[in-house]
């Protein structure tokens, strides 16, 4: 009976901290945290802000604008959202390993605020890692393990993921501060080790963006071999995401029209008639938001001129563009009046010199400068347009 009380009396006052011969590591500090900690949530705020305007541009409300140029902006926006979260992959471990023994500390919550903090901890911790996880394998592509869309539980676990931070921001800024203010303690040794561990941290991080950023950056493609993206490899030297077979269209239906309507009426226009109207040439890229991008040569159809045949301002229209695509949540895309009117949106019919590939949308794809790649729709079978009063 007295060995049960004995035990029940060290469960019930644990100490207060956990043993050290379970951590053993001298490699941990508050200085070493906080520095991760630091580096961590400038990440995430890179992540949070890019990831935020993606968003924007593709559900944008009523306020927002995107402009037109420069024309590579959500190139470089997109880009260093996608480089920056495989980033922060070493960085979120490291900052976990340097944290996880306190979750062993007792008693596991000793006030309501400290409560409120760990419930914080804990679903910035969840978020975090959906994030991760869920970004890495969306830049690779394998959606079995999500059964969700993607880009919408991303979005939104991306507020919590913020949310969380801010609020363990606020309760360990004072302790964050004094242990950046203070030098480092322990032994030179210990101190040395530290520095070692946070540069290898920052050559993990680097390496992972020198390793995968050339499917973006082009001149360092040949160094991207954990890419899982090559940009010049694909149909006429563009990759493509959805084939027309996927997407279950006859891309060699005789009888194909662009149909155009607006205020002033409708035209159909066959491939013969699109091809006997003036063409036009733009170097612009295709940029994924899985953080790939490429630059092609298009040619076609400016859209404002195919606007003004129908009577419209360019300048004050907007054009809803439709896809051959049955079904599917890119097969329709709205282009604003900066858009519109820019000279290098066009209605493609050719890239590089060649007719589209199907893939690529033929008979015809909208490309616009400053767009995500999910928003240029190919296969287009029709155009709406409308003028702002």
């Amino acid at each position: 009976m007295s060995g049960r009380a004995s035990m029940l009396r060290r469960w019930a006052a644990p100490p207060a901290a956990p043993r050290p011969e379970r951590f053993p590591s001298p490699l941990r500090s508050t200085r070493l945290t906080s520095q991760l900690g630091v580096a961590l949530g400038v990440a995430f705020a890179v992540c949070f802000l890019t990831g935020l305007l993606s968003h924007l541009i593709q559900h944008p409300p009523g306020w927002f604008r995107w402009p037109a140029r420069p024309v590579g902006l959500y190139r470089f926006t997109q880009g260093l959202h996608v480089a920056t979260g495989l980033a922060t992959v070493p960085l979120l471990g490291a900052k976990l390993w340097s944290v996880y023994h306190h979750l062993f500390r007792w008693p596991p919550v000793r006030s309501v605020a400290h409560a409120v903090e760990r419930a914080s901890v804990g679903v910035l911790v969840a978020a975090a890692l959906f994030e991760v996880v869920g970004g890495v394998l969306n830049v690779a592509r394998w959606y079995a393990p999500m059964p969700f869309f993607f880009t919408a539980g991303h979005y939104r676990v991306a507020w919590l993921a913020v949310g969380a931070l801010l609020v363990h921001v606020g309760v360990q800024l004072p302790a964050v501060r004094a242990a950046l203010a203070r030098p480092g303690v322990g032994s030179p040794q210990e101190r040395l080790s530290r520095r070692g561990l946070l540069a290898g941290v920052a050559a993990a991080a680097g390496l992972i963006t020198l390793t995968t950023v050339g499917q973006t950056v082009r001149p360092l493609s040949g160094l991207a071999v954990l890419a899982p993206r090559r940009p010049d490899v694909g149909p006429q030297g563009l990759p493509v995401n959805r084939t027309a077979r996927r997407a279950g269209v006859d891309v060699g239906d005789p009888a194909y029209r662009l149909v155009v309507d607006g205020p002033g009426g409708r035209v159909a226009l066959d491939l013969p008639a699109l091809h006997a109207l003036p063409q036009h040439t733009a170097d612009l890229p295709i940029a994924c938001v899985e953080g790939w991008s490429a630059t092609g040569r298009w040619t076609g159809v400016r859209l404002r001129d195919l606007v003004a045949l129908v009577g419209a301002e360019p300048d004050r229209a907007s054009v809803r563009v439709e896809s051959l695509e049955a079904a599917g949540r890119y097969r329709a895309s709205t282009v604003g009046p900066a858009h519109v009117a820019d000279p290098a949106t066009l209605i493609a019919l050719r890239l590089g010199g060649e007719p589209l590939h199907p893939d690529h949308g033929y008979p015809a794809r909208l490309i616009a400068p400053n767009r995500p790649g999910v928003l240029q729709t190919k296969w287009v079978g029709r155009l709406v347009v409308r003028e702002a009063g």
